[in-house]
């Protein structure tokens, strides 16, 4: 029989496997924006599936106030935890979760835990309401936070055939000009990733518009320019 659910659990296992001479790397590798613990991720991603086996998950209307006891500890494989926990329970999720995951996104904020959020989280809520999610992701696409906005134009990063073009491109001409590093490369994976679907409309879109070269350069990196 499981046990009931204690993050205590897994700050207790990733203690144990606190590694030093892993976490300097680490640390430099995200340009020393958080410490670590010196987790790579196969043996955490173990750690946490052992949590979730010996553990009973919390209760739905428990699971962000669990997320945040991890979301607060100084070490970013707590962040990537409460992450991968919010994941494990993401069909409990609704779209009154949008503010509590936009807090989330602007808490600690870098492009690790954003990527992990957007595609897979936020993406999975939009589509249970395509209309209120448009509304949404259009507001999030003007905000005055570069996270959230990175977070808006890779909502759709795993939507394939179910992308709405419309959206995406009505985004991506939003923050066509923008000078930051991690816009343009989100505009950039995101068509890299349509155009595995729709190579036809990524060409025309990157014909048809000016883009950053950095975008344009990783739009077209599977398709040419032909």
């Amino acid at each position: 029989m499981k046990r009931p659910w204690d993050h205590k659990r897994i700050v207790e296992k990733f203690d144990a496997h606190r590694n030093e001479e892993l976490a300097g790397p680490m640390e430099a590798y995200m340009k020393h924006q958080f410490p670590f613990l010196g987790i790579k991720s196969p043996l955490r991603k173990e750690l946490l599936r052992e949590q979730f086996a010996a553990y009973d998950l919390p209760l739905p209307e428990e699971l962000f106030t669990e997320a945040w006891k991890l979301y607060h500890l100084p070490e970013r494989e707590y962040q990537y935890a409460a992450i991968g926990l919010i994941e494990k329970m993401r069909k409990h999720l609704t779209t009154d979760n949008y503010s509590i995951l936009r807090e989330l996104i602007e808490t600690k904020a870098w492009w690790d835990s954003v990527d992990s959020i957007a595609p897979t989280i936020v993406g999975h809520i939009v589509r249970k309401d395509r209309a209120l999610g448009e509304q949404t992701m259009w507001e999030w696409a003007n905000s005055d936070n570069l996270w959230v906005n990175r977070s808006a134009i890779l909502h759709q990063l795993k939507y394939k055939g179910e992308t709405d073009t419309d959206l995406l491109f009505k985004m991506i001409r939003r923050h066509a000009d923008s000078h930051e590093f991690f816009i343009q490369k989100a505009i950039g994976w995101v068509l890299r990733e349509y155009a595995k679907t729709n190579p036809q409309a990524v060409k025309t879109f990157v014909r048809e518009n000016t883009l950053k070269p950095l975008s344009r350069r990783e739009a077209l990196k599977h398709i040419g320019n032909d």
